[in-house]
């Protein structure tokens, strides 16, 4: 059995939500619900620990805890209210900020944790455009080199990880953390072993009006 930790903390000011980013509604729902339908579909799960903004009560059947000041905080104080486990449990972290999750993708995922034996599973999708690396201490935007993108992958969330490699990572100084844009890198830098698991690229983050409207219409279209 697995744990799952929602990570609905975002203050969502690139949106312009004047509110916390995972209770904008989103096709008649707030955001964060489409990800908590998923992940109660799942059997393998056994609890969902929500981290959420100051005074947000959590969701129906989920245990809530108020989110840090950066991402990988809210992940950890996640961690810590879903209690003790084996080394090896799997624990799988989502953005509520990708609410096009589905069923099919946290199962995949999970699975491959299982079969791969790596520290932990990213859902990634393959890069498609061209990516320029540019010099940031040159003036203007210098190009540095054109990537092989057969090579690129775009992470996103679930991410799965055995639960010993995700608290060691998790327990790296604040400032670390807080440089992290994902919980999979800094695993990585401790000496785990990620893998990577295909996920579509419509499995969006909505961190814009523009992201908000095309994720509106994506889930129109599966109703």
């Amino acid at each position: 059995m697995a744990v799952a930790l929602l990570v609905a903390a975002g203050r969502g000011e690139r949106l312009g939500a004047g509110g916390p980013k995972a209770l904008v509604m989103l096709a008649g729902r707030p955001m964060l619900e489409w990800s908590l339908d998923a992940l109660r579909a799942v059997e393998a799960i056994r609890c969902i620990v929500v981290a959420l903004p100051d005074g947000v009560v959590a969701p129906a059947g989920t245990i809530g805890v108020a989110g840090g000041e950066e991402r990988s905080h809210s992940v950890r104080a996640a961690l810590a209210a879903a209690g003790d486990g084996p080394d090896d449990e799997p624990i799988l972290v989502h953005d509520a900020a990708r609410p096009l999750l589905t069923p099919e993708l946290v199962r995949r995922s999970l699975d491959a944790l299982a079969q791969t034996g790596a520290d932990a599973v990213v859902a990634a999708a393959p890069v498609v455009d061209t990516i320029k690396r540019v010099r940031t201490d040159a003036p203007g935007l210098h190009v540095e080199a054109t990537l092989q993108r057969h090579a690129l992958w775009a992470a996103q969330t679930p991410q799965v990880f055995r639960r010993a490699a995700l608290s060691r990572a998790l327990a790296q100084p604040d400032d670390v953390l807080a440089a992290a844009t994902d919980d999979a890198g800094i695993v990585e830098q401790t000496g785990g072993r990620v893998h990577l698991v295909e996920s579509p690229r419509e499995n969006l983050k909505v961190t814009t009006p523009l992201d908000l409207r095309l994720a509106a219409l994506l889930l129109e279209e599966r109703c």
